[in-house]
């Protein structure tokens, strides 16, 4: 049947559905060139130190080994940016986990066992893995982005001591790991002093950035496609160091080399979430108004680049008082460098606001949701900035509504099937609506069909089909007419897939190309096009970062019902269900699966997932997926997902807001909540696993 869906909000499908299930959609790994070799790297086997000497001989002497790279005859670069690409530079090994050697051979198993083979020698030395708030190094970070460092609002403190109600409370949320279903992956080809590279990445252009700084070339010498990436949920966000690894392999052996990262090397070389220690303390008047909010964030960073998880970022947008404070502290330790993992702050931080609030309903003797409904506000509380539209209030009305919330008996142990305690719990969420400078180019044929090139990434999130339907909607024509190149940094440079922001950012592109394209044909009406076509080009630098005059965020609202078996301790998610206000909904079919996936992604944080940092070893102990639990199948229930379709002139061109992550913020808290009222106890630290269900959280 011919694709002719046009209009924005039709539910088309996925165009490149047809490639992925047929397995003709190709990878980073699955190009190989002509004479491929293949890579495998060395982890250091110790937590912080120097390598003091390297035995390759018997890795070399190995058939079909083309070389090893250490420190000692790796290719230079130039000092990066982000130190963690600082691959094969020096004897330094700050974390356990850091690559100190690379085997290129011509087949994949004859590079890992070669790899096995090498023999590294260290001098160790003392290191410190463990994150606590009373850590001597631990200091507030410089708030050069506006949601690190602290806010301060009011005599937070003094009010919080003299209020009627208050709640104050502790909370962990463990290291948490992306594993993306496609592991990270480049192949890369030097051929006459250009440099093409194949690469698992959620932003081509950045990769090609990046590496043109590092390998000291011109840009348009370097190509970098990421035609089909198999997810990334931050961790692929930027330049990992298998595709510095992959190029610095094909330049030193003049072969193309191809580099898969091993699974469980990830958790320590692509980035993590990092554990958050996280005090929360609410005062508020008899009737819910809150007065006062303190929440204070303190996690870990490596010792080579400051990342701060800034969960306290949505506190300062959600709930108005007049009182405020807001604390990120970051401690350095000799860990791996963690960073962006699906709504990087919000996640966690909503994790514990959200819990801190159902604890405050309790101590009120007030529904949970009314109590949210008592705290709405027009206005962002810290910038005073109207939204440019928030419907928490909408969502938190019609979930409960869908949910049949009003059934509910707010009575802890008041429902129970057998040995299975059942219960109910809510929570709010909200993310940022961004958006960033984008190119797009968009051309139209003698034949009648149009093109469009714009270097966008699709990560798994319909990406195509959406900037398709954007195109069709600004040029007035049906969609089959319109066909989308992505994934090139040869194509109008574009800003990576992240922060929600990707349709908005490539589509605000998009959609003024096509605009500017149709004016130019309607002004040729009646006229042949020439050969060759006509073109419109455009950059959106200057209007899309232009500043606002209004706070732009996504918000909703989850419910969970979940059944605790009091034998053996095990957690079942029954009840699943989102409603959100992300602007206008491009297209339904998308959506909905975004938003599920990223509430599948927060009942994971809820009950499954979680990482151990190995005090003795300075490693992650949980480093694959048989003791990294990312939920499967059989965890998760018939999620229901709905929105309320805003209509917000302020956001883009589309006015859509970004719909990635706000699924997953709210989430674990929802499910924890909704343990709390089944069983009575209250737990403050993720994953809810049996062990702690049963001792009470002890």
């Amino acid at each position: 049947m011919p694709d002719t869906v046009s209009a924005l909000g039709s539910p088309a499908e996925r165009r490149e559905g047809p490639a992925k299930v047929t397995g003709t959609a190709r990878y980073a790994a699955e190009h190989t060139p002509e004479g491929c070799a293949y890579a495998w790297p060395v982890p250091a086997t110790v937590a912080r130190g120097r390598v003091t000497a390297v035995d390759d001989s018997a890795a070399l002497a190995l058939p079909g080994v083309v070389g090893v790279l250490t420190h000692e005859n790796a290719p230079r670069l130039t000092d990066p940016d982000d130190a963690m690409l600082a691959v094969l530079q020096d004897a330094r090994v700050p974390h356990r986990g850091w690559y100190v050697a690379l085997v290129v051979a011509d087949t994949l198993e004859t590079a890992r066992e070669a790899a096995a083979a090498v023999r590294i020698s260290y001098a160790e030395e003392p290191h410190d893995v463990e994150l606590r708030t009373d850590h001597p190094e631990a200091y507030v970070p410089q708030d050069e982005d506006g949601t690190s460092g602290e806010h301060l609002r009011g005599e937070a403190d003094n009010a919080f001591a003299a209020a009627p109600v208050r709640v104050d409370a502790l909370y962990r949320v463990p290291p948490l790991h992306n594993h993306p279903m496609e592991p990270h992956a480049a192949t890369a080809v030097w051929q006459d002093g250009r440099l093409t590279v194949h690469d698992s990445s959620q932003g081509s252009s950045t990769v090609r950035d990046t590496l043109a700084a590092l390998f000291e070339l011109p840009k348009d010498r370097i190509t970098v496609v990421s035609e089909h990436v198999g997810g990334g949920f931050g961790s692929k966000g930027t330049p990992r160091p298998h595709v510095v690894l992959a190029a610095m392999a094909a330049r030193a052996t003049g072969r193309p080399v191809k580099l898969v990262l091993p699974r469980r090397q990830l958790p320590t070389v692509v980035g993590h979430r990092s554990p958050t220690l996280q005090r929360v303390r609410l005062a508020a008047e008899t009737d819910g108004t809150l007065i006062s909010v303190v929440h204070e964030v303190t996690a870990h960073t490596s010792r080579i680049k400051e990342f701060m998880e800034t969960g306290a970022a949505a506190t300062r947008i959600v709930y108005p008082s007049p009182h405020s404070r807001t604390t990120h502290r970051v401690v350095p330790l000799d860990v791996p460098t963690p960073s962006w993992m699906r709504a990087p702050g919000e996640a966690p931080g909503m994790y514990a606001l959200e819990s801190a609030m159902d604890e405050l309903a309790v101590a009120l003797d007030l529904d949970p949701v009314e109590l949210r409904l008592r705290n709405d506000t027009d206005t962002e509380p810290d910038s005073g900035k109207p939204f440019s539209s928030r419907h928490l209030a909408e969502c938190l009305r019609e979930g409960a509504r869908r949910f049949g919330w009003s059934e509910r008996d707010p009575r802890p142990r008041s429902h129970s099937e057998g040995a299975v305690l059942i219960g109910t719990g809510m929570a709010a969420a909200t993310y940022p609506a961004l958006a960033s400078p984008s190119r797009a180019s968009a051309h139209a044929h003698p034949d009648g069909s149009f093109e469009i090139r714009v270097n966008a990434t699709d990560i798994g999130t319909g990406a195509r089909t959406v900037l398709a339907q954007v195109a069709a909607d600004a040029l007035g024509v049906p969609l089959d007419r319109v066909r989308i190149e992505i994934g090139d940094s040869d194509l109008p440079s574009a800003p990576l897939a992240g922060g929600s922001s990707g349709t908005a950012s490539w589509g605000w592109a998009v959609h003024a190309a096509g605009t500017e394209l149709a004016e130019n044909l309607e002004q040729r009406r009646g006229q042949p096009l020439p050969p060759e076509g006509v073109s419109a080009s455009v950059d959106t630098k200057g209007t899309a970062d232009a500043d606002s005059d209004y706070s732009r965020h996504a918000f909703g609202a989850h419910f969970a019902e979940v059944g605790v078996d009091t034998v053996s301790g095990e957690v079942r998610v029954r009840r699943l269900l989102g409603v959100y206000a992300a602007g206008h909904i491009l297209n339904p079919r998308t959506a909905r699966s975004q938003f599920i996936g990223a509430m599948t992604m927060g009942l994971g944080m809820a009950l499954t997932e979680g990482s151990t940092m190995d005090a003795a070893f300075g490693d992650f102990a949980e480093c694959d997926l048989a003791a990294y639990h990312v939920p499967a199948h059989a965890d998760v229930p018939a999620i229901e997902a709905y929105w309320i379709d805003e209509d917000d002139p302020h956001l883009n061109p589309m006015g859509s807001k970004g719909i990635g992550e706000i699924g997953i913020v709210g989430t674990a808290a929802a499910i924890g909540n909704a343990v709390r009222h089944a069983t009575g106890v209250r737990l403050r630290e993720l994953p809810l696993t049996p062990d702690r269900i049963l001792s009470g959280g002890e």
